[in-house]
């Protein structure tokens, strides 16, 4: 069991670091890289889990209409689509779209840090499952290990 649980532990400490260091950091980066962009009126186009990157806007960039993803990291996933919003973009792409109130990067740094952390935790879990599997390898090839050690009467014990 404990190397059931150590297993375990480092997979999940694994995922939890990719997703911070592979897709929430470079979100941050992203967003803010965003900061300078040119400035629109556009609206949701199509709803859904923003902050995984499920979000349309549809907003007039140079003459035409673009519709563009949000980045990962992004807000209003409670938002319904129709709703009114600011969103930057680059001006040589305006497929590059971010929302407004995300281009600081909160949002992403955030679940980069909270990710980052729980990593942290189920890396040290996965030292107390390994501790643990040790230990049990050690006590089990100890010489005074067998059934008459571990067994014996409570006086045995107290008695040599």
């Amino acid at each position: 069991m404990p190397r059931t649980s150590l297993l375990a532990s480092l997979v999940i400490a694994l995922l939890l670091g990719a997703l911070s260091m592979l897709v929430m950091l470079p979100a941050a980066q992203h967003l803010r890289s965003l900061q300078d962009g040119e400035q629109a009126r556009a609206t949701l186009h199509t709803d859904g889990s923003c902050m995984m990157g499920h979000c349309q806007v549809k907003f007039e960039a140079d003459g035409r209409t673009v519709v563009a993803d949000l980045p990962v990291g992004s807000g209003g996933g409670k938002s319904s689509v129709g709703t009114s919003l600011t969103v930057r973009y680059q001006a040589d792409d305006p497929h590059v779209v971010a929302r407004e109130d995300d281009v600081g990067g909160g949002g992403a740094a955030v679940l980069a840090v909270m990710s980052g952390g729980g990593a942290l935790l189920f890396l040290m879990i996965s030292i107390v499952a390994a501790v643990s599997v040790m230990r049990q390898r050690r006590a089990g090839s100890s010489p005074g290990a067998g059934s008459s050690g571990l067994h014996g009467s409570p006086e045995a014990a107290h008695f040599p």
